[in-house]
């Protein structure tokens, strides 16, 4: 794997120095109320992605992974991203996606990617559809909340040509 961007924000290869950080914004009341409780091994607890970590300025401030379905005829990935409430409202979250995206595409071959936050994440929806993401639908009771309630997720996704650079 290999570092994406440069400047105030990069996404780096998920190490073990990562991890403890990375656990610490995990169980933060921000993020554990949408991601409830990590898995045993987090971040390495998945076979099936590619975990980042989110550099800002230097310092550790989320966690981005990609996924790939590389069946021929369905062939897309799909992305996950949290960060630390500490870089909330700065376009972190917009830059490491357009980053993590514009990666799957160019160095990828991808076509399409998914991304699927909770239905009432507002903050997130409009993050990623600033970077081109569209609503497709709403699943409903999708996921299950740390309280043990159920709750919609729309799932939202992006077409290579629709993929909108947010540094200009």
């Amino acid at each position: 794997m290999v570092e994406l961007g440069s400047g105030r924000v990069r996404l780096t290869p998920t190490t073990d120095a990562h991890a403890a950080p990375l656990l610490r914004i995990h169980r933060s009341e921000a993020v554990a109320g949408r991601w409830g409780e990590p898995d045993a091994g987090f971040p390495f607890d998945d076979p099936d992605v590619a975990p980042f970590t989110v550099l800002v300025d230097g310092v550790i401030g989320g966690f981005v992974q990609y996924g790939e379905e590389n069946t021929p005829m369905y062939r897309h990935a799909s992305i996950d991203i949290f960060l630390d409430a500490s870089v909330h409202g700065q376009g972190i979250g917009r830059e490491a996606v357009w980053l993590m995206t514009e990666h799957l595409i160019t160095a990828r071959g991808h076509h399409r990617i998914v991304i699927d936050p909770a239905a009432d994440n507002e903050a997130a929806v409009r993050c990623y559809a600033s970077v081109g993401f569209r609503p497709v639908g709403v699943m409903r009771e999708y996921e299950q909340a740390p309280d043990g309630t159920w709750h919609d997720g729309l799932l939202m996704d992006l077409l290579a040509e629709e993929l909108i650079d947010p540094r200009r």
